[in-house]
């Protein structure tokens, strides 16, 4: 019942808006780690994002060359992006919160 409330109109509206991407538009140095900065588009609202990119180091991979590692992270705000339901709790506060943290795990390997 929670999945397909959260795929319903109320939330994501999964029928209408089935897919949620991310272009990045450039990637920059800041300190020892990187920021990705791209256009996330989720809920049919696309709005400019950053992720903070953590570099995890090379290793030899699984015998189709070496694999990169990465972690990426950012914080939302749903409501940004037209997800604007309240579910307040009887005693205070809220059921969902407005702020969604993402956090990507990332492998890369070179293509030919």
């Amino acid at each position: 019942d929670r999945d397909a409330h959260i795929k319903s109109a109320d939330f994501f509206d999964a029928e209408q808006y089935p897919t949620a991407t991310f272009t990045s538009t450039a990637v920059r140095a800041k300190g020892d780690d990187y920021v990705v900065d791209g256009e996330f588009t989720l809920h049919g609202v696309t709005r400019p994002v950053e992720l903070a990119l953590e570099f995890n180091g090379v290793n030899p991979g699984m015998g189709n060359g070496p694999v990169a590692g990465f972690e990426a992270t950012t914080v939302l705000n749903r409501k940004d992006f037209g997800i604007t339901i309240d579910m307040p709790l009887e005693g205070g506060g809220a059921v969902v919160g407005d702020k969604i943290t993402i956090t990507l795990e990332i492998e890369a390997g070179l293509q030919a």
